[in-house]
């Protein structure tokens, strides 16, 4: 096996920050994923790994620097009891001589075991996550969950849009966009906004649903809206032009003579707005006859001069 220092094109004065730099610009230049159909760039792969563990460990390469392993990781000279176990295994080198009195004496060394072991052992893969993202380490990246929250939104906003904010089950607060024409029940999708990804993943979203607050006159009937008028009994009689609310504000509404309470008055394109190819709704007004709210003895004698000119049977279709 050839000299690991010669293998990775470093010097053996060279820092352990040096020896790791060359070691990974090799790596990743002969990795196997980006040579899969290249035998060679495999056995060159391997020679680095290999070089790279007695290197790239500081106590083997003080041990491969004093002669007592080779470039294999095996210990040079005499073996024994078991000894000569590659890297990943258990290695005994020995020094021997003569004693100060003639005896002889042998001086074992129990390398450190494999990558990861004590000693400043090295595991290469530690260092594939780094280059590859540990692929074949690490479980796949993991989207987050999405979440669900509610915002209750007045029609005004219904029909002009806006914004409302809303509490996410975390318990953080978001500003959502309300588009203009949104329908109740709508879902607004807020990408990234839910729980967060594992292991990298991308976050969830948050998924807001709409709901439209009630409203003191209108009622939404789909794209449509529906308003209880009140009128007087002489607007209803003598027809008038009254003052009638809308979400843009009042507009002003013929009352035709004769009018009887429940009759409905259509405003068209003042229900709720033309939105994602529907077309604008319509306002449909309903007369309501309302009588005054205090009557004196005058309107009292009107009525009953009204009753005893005028007599009417407005149930006589009923049978």
């Amino acid at each position: 096996m050839r000299d690991p220092y010669d293998v990775l094109g470093v010097s053996k004065s060279a820092s352990p920050a040096d020896i790791k730099k060359a070691y990974r610009q090799l790596a990743k230049k002969y990795h196997p994923d980006r040579n899969k159909d290249d035998v060679k760039a495999k056995e060159r792969f391997a020679e680095i790994n290999s070089a790279y563990e007695i290197v790239g460990d500081e106590k083997k390469k003080a041990q491969f620097d004093r002669g007592e392993i080779g470039a294999d990781g095996k210990p040079r000279g005499f073996e024994g009891f078991g000894a000569g176990a590659g890297p990943g295994g258990f290695s005994r080198g020995w020094r021997g001589g003569a004693g100060p009195g003639g005896e002889q004496h042998f001086e074992f060394n129990f390398g450190g075991g494999g990558p990861g072991a004590g000693g400043g052992g090295f595991d290469p893969a530690d260092l594939f996550a780094d280059l590859f993202g540990g692929r074949g380490r690490r479980a796949a990246p993991t989207r987050g969950e999405d979440v669900v929250a509610t915002a209750t939104v007045p029609l005004e906003t219904v029909a002009h849009g806006g914004a409302a904010r809303v509490i996410l089950p975390s318990g953080r607060t978001l500003e959502v966009k309300i588009p203009a024409g949104v329908d109740d029940g709508q879902q607004i999708r807020l990408r990234g906004q839910g729980q967060p990804g594992a292991r990298g993943g991308e976050p969830g979203d948050a998924l807001v649903t709409v709901k439209v607050a009630a409203h003191p006159f209108f009622k939404v009937d789909g794209r449509d809206l529906r308003l209880e008028l009140p009128v007087t009994v002489y607007e209803a009689a003598l027809g008038a032009r009254v003052q009638t609310p809308t979400l843009d504000g009042k507009v002003e509404l013929a009352v035709p003579p004769g009018s009887n309470g429940g009759r409905v008055l259509r405003l068209r394109g003042k229900g709720l707005p033309a939105s994602e190819g529907k077309i604008a709704g319509d306002l449909y007004v309903s007369l309501k006859i309302m009588l005054p709210e205090t009557t004196g003895a005058d309107f009292e004698a009107k009525m009953r001069e009204l009753r005893d000119v005028h007599p009417y049977d407005p149930r006589r279709k009923m049978g």
